[in-house]
């Protein structure tokens, strides 16, 4: 595995941070979740259950050892200093200060091992007025610019129904972290700290809302579902009630669409052509498309676009999801068993390469369930010594 030999402590909760460890487990890294003893990272009671088993519990948290350690406690915080010292990443999402008192910061961690690469990832960064706030995906969501400019024109601010600052502040953490990595091993450096919040990386994705007030003066109102760089580009309502989506992103898209639609005049009208022209239309532009696919089922329009090459694809819920035959070629669903669930079906590991290859060895574990074999193993604990922590409560 790509990652082998590389061991990550993970001390955070819920989704970000977790996350990060989650790209790092599916590639090899050996993944030590260290959680709360009784009650464990709250993630394990977060959205759907079954059985009393958190569903994306078992996803985040694939491929992870589970181990407790109260970090309320000195015993506790020893502990995790000591196995720092076997680690090469350690990721935390706890607030600075709180870090600091535990003995935990990376101005801590780094005395017991100067390699290690830590990242902390927060709601508003390590730096700055609002660094001791609680931050949380919704916020990062909101202040980023993305849910102002997300909804319909009359509506409100929309919020994703998914964790999205999450992901792509986990995103930004994995390849930062392997930059560290890289950094230490290939060019000799010490380990770092790596310093990433809910709001910066999502803001990077709005570079037009950006550019466009700083050089222009503008600032974008919601348009629902189009976009002022790209005429056509919507949603559009099928005869059978479905919904196809559409991007005219390239000026050679957009004429192709006008030729499928059976409207190659537009093809010769400047004002519909000319792609600046074209967007100072985009309403026009949209009603002719629409007009066109009301009166087609999804199968009739997308045989069309299809046939003529437009960028044009069907609107799937989970049922398509799963069953599409591209999804299903490429192994993007996986079936992995489970001790408490039996089987379940979870998203592969993304990244394709030409020799390796991702994998979910397992779903989350119990709580705890790599006690004996990680405290054994790192640091020499017996038995003994594992039972009289659990029994004052370290673990």
């Amino acid at each position: 595995m790509m990652l082998h030999g590389i061991r990550v402590l993970d001390l955070a909760t819920l989704a970000a941070a977790p996350l990060v460890a989650t790209y790092l487990g599916e590639f090899g890294a050996d993944v030590i979740k260290v959680e709360q003893p009784g009650s464990g990272d709250p993630i394990r009671g977060w959205g759907h259950q079954r059985d009393g088993v958190g569903l994306m519990w078992k996803s985040v948290s694939r491929n992870k050892r589970s181990i407790t350690a109260n970090l309320r406690v000195p015993e506790g915080q020893e502990l995790v200093r000591r196995l720092t010292a076997h680690a090469d990443v350690v990721i935390v999402n706890t607030r600075p200060a709180t870090l600091h008192g535990w003995g935990l910061d990376h101005e801590a961690l780094r005395t017991v091992n100067d390699r290690i690469v830590m990242l902390h990832i927060t709601g508003y960064g390590l730096s700055g007025p609002k660094r001791d706030r609680p931050g949380f995906g919704t916020l990062g969501e909101a202040m980023s610019g993305f849910a102002n400019i997300t909804g319909e024109a009359d509506g409100p601010p929309t919020l994703p129904p998914f964790m999205l600052a999450d992901g792509v502040a986990s995103l930004n953490a994995a390849y930062a972290v392997m930059m560290a990595l890289y950094h230490r091993d290939v060019h000799g450096a010490p380990g770092q700290l790596i310093d990433v919040n809910l709001i910066d990386p999502l803001t990077r994705l709005l570079e037009q809302t950006l550019l466009g007030y700083d050089q222009l003066g503008l600032v974008p109102t919601r348009a629902g579902n189009r976009w002022d760089i790209s005429a056509p580009r919507n949603t559009y309502r099928t005869a059978d009630g479905r919904w196809l989506a559409m991007s005219g992103s390239s000026p050679a898209l957009a004429l192709r669409v006008f030729r499928a639609i059976g409207r190659a005049d537009l093809v010769d009208d400047a004002d519909f052509s000319d792609p600046q022209r074209r967007l100072a239309r985009a309403a026009e532009v949209d009603r002719v498309v629409a007009d066109w696919v009301a009166t087609k089922t999804l199968d009739e329009a997308m045989a069309v676009f299809d046939a003529e090459q437009v960028a044009a694809a069907a609107v799937y819920d989970i049922t398509d999801l799963v069953a599409d035959e591209q999804l299903a070629h490429r192994e993007v669903f996986v079936r992995v068993g489970d001790h408490e669930l039996g089987a379940m079906t979870v998203q592969a590991p993304v990244p394709r390469f030409s020799d390796a290859q991702g994998r979910v060895e397992h779903l989350g574990p119990r709580l705890g369930e790599h006690n004996a074999e990680v405290y054994r193993d790192l640091l020499k604990l017996t038995p003994s010594d594992i039972d009289d922590l659990r029994a004052r409560g370290v673990l």
